[in-house]
């Protein structure tokens, strides 16, 4: 017969058996290993679900590359796995990180990589720089749960940043992320370039503007248009979205916005505080946020940098489509629609023309017009001209510009307000004149009829030119 004593002892021996256990996995015990899975941008590795750390292992790669920065504009990117931003990484709190960075043979330069997940010197930058044709690797544990920059830290360390050297690196709290159904990877970064904004050809970067902070493009994901059209962002009703949203910089701070949504909750600069109900959210240079929001109304959201000449006029613009039924309760849409001209209604003139090549074949203008139509037009009447309903007309398949040439130049030129109809719909709102030259309203239309099964009619400069001197069209309820 077994003594009490004996019982008892088994039962603390069981019971400090699991308490170890239990200690050793609360200490990030490290077990087994496997490769991360990256994901250029707007993509998102999947969710981890371990509930144990692991030796994770990183490769990644620099390549220098040329690629378009806009619509003929041409710019040799730095870049962290051939994207700019730079791959996503995502780690769990505890996770031993062996990272490996390799450097091209092609590429020209030194690289290495600082990651503010990282605890130690330069963020691993000093174990890291590697020339051409080289491997490095080092390893670190990541002790802080959040949301961090990675960027290039080799001298001088704006160029490189500048020139697209950044990504996000998540690192998930050992409870992990509340669940959502959408998950995306939006990043910003100012780029200094030797021409102004939609100059064509290869543009090389310029220290001089970089040193003044003053950008010629401030752009979503590396480029003009990286999120819009048949790249936009897309959600269903009801779904519940969260934007992992970074910038790189190297100058500019972010104030991110997405016109049509408020931010349910706001992860505060990428870290553990939650701020409720926000409008727009601070992003600064070399930081981050983590925002959610649930869809509840169907249509198109504009994401933006609010200060927003940078948006409409250097292109940080992206957009999420988001499928869905009406619901006339949360927004009912317009409801009425009558003309106010308090103070006389004088047309608005916007914006200053800038002079673009002269275009020599009729495929040159349709390009040249769809670059300035998506710096000008699109915020009103959409990338694929569908326009925004009650309030700016389409364009595709528009019975308004097509019935007549001479009056959509017109219109072009002088503005419009007034009643207008267009494929069967009317519109009152105000079209401001556009102080655009003759080639760019010729390049413009040319490339809105040659678009969206329009009457296919080319507009010379010579006609633009011989209606300055016409009168603005007229307006009447019957067009």
């Amino acid at each position: 017969m077994r003594m009490k004593s004996e019982f008892v002892f088994e039962v603390a021996l069981v019971c400090l058996t699991v308490f170890a256990i239990g200690c050793s996995q609360g200490s990030g015990e490290i077990r087994g290993e496997e490769d991360a899975v990256l994901t250029s941008p707007p993509n998102v590795p999947p969710p981890i679900k371990r509930n144990y750390n692991t030796k994770l292992k990183v490769h990644l790669e620099v390549v220098e590359k040329t690629s378009p920065i806009s619509e003929g504009v041409d710019y040799t990117f730095w870049t962290f796995g051939g994207s700019v931003p730079g791959s996503f990484i995502r780690v769990r709190e505890g996770d031993l990180v062996e990272f490996r960075l390799s450097n091209h043979p092609n590429n020209k330069m030194p690289h290495n990589i600082d990651l503010h997940a990282v605890t130690g010197p330069g963020g691993g930058a000093a174990s890291s720089m590697t020339a051409p044709g080289h491997t490095s690797t080092f390893s670190f544990k990541v002790i802080n749960p959040g949301l961090y920059v990675y960027h290039c830290a080799t001298a001088p360390v704006g160029m490189h940043i500048a020139n697209g050297m950044y990504g996000l690196i998540l690192v998930e709290p050992k409870e992990g992320m509340p669940r959502v159904d959408r998950e995306y990877y939006v990043m910003q970064g100012d780029f200094y370039t030797k021409g102004p904004y939609g100059q064509r050809g290869h543009q090389p970067f310029e220290m001089e503007k970089a040193l003044k902070e003053q950008p010629d493009y401030v752009l979503f994901n590396g480029s003009v248009g990286a999120m819009t059209g048949d790249k936009s962002l897309t959600a269903k009703l009801g779904e519940n979205v969260r934007l992992y949203v970074g910038n790189g910089g190297p100058n500019l701070i972010s104030s991110f916005h997405v016109i049509g949504e408020i931010f349910d909750k706001v992860f505060i600069e990428g870290g553990s505080s939650i701020n409720h109900n926000v409008q727009t959210t601070l992003v600064p240079a070399g930081g981050s946020a983590i925002v959610d929001f649930k869809v509840e109304v169907p249509g198109t959201l504009v994401i933006v940098d609010h200060s927003i000449f940078r948006t409409f006029n250097k292109g940080s613009l992206g957009l999420i489509k988001v499928e869905g039924s009406e619901n006339k309760i949360i927004y009912s849409g317009k409801t009425s629609d009558s003309v106010y001209l308090a103070e006389g209604g004088a047309v608005q003139s916007v914006g200053e023309a800038v002079k673009v090549p002269v275009a020599k074949t009729k495929q040159e203008q349709m390009n040249f017009g769809k670059q300035k139509y998506e710096s000008v037009c699109a915020a009103c009447h959409q990338v694929g001209g569908e326009g925004i309903p009650n309030a700016f007309p389409p364009l595709a398949k528009s019975d308004y510009l097509n019935a007549d040439k001479k009056r959509a130049i017109r219109t072009v030129l002088h503005g419009l307000q007034g009643v207008i109809t267009v494929n069967g719909k009317q519109f009152n709102s105000v079209m401001p004149k556009l102080d655009l030259t003759d080639e760019e309203v010729a390049n413009i239309l040319t490339y809105v009829y040659g678009s969206w099964s329009n009457a296919g009619y080319s507009v010379t400069a010579q006609e633009v030119k011989d209606a300055r001197s016409e009168k603005p069209p007229e307006i009447s309820p019957e067009h």
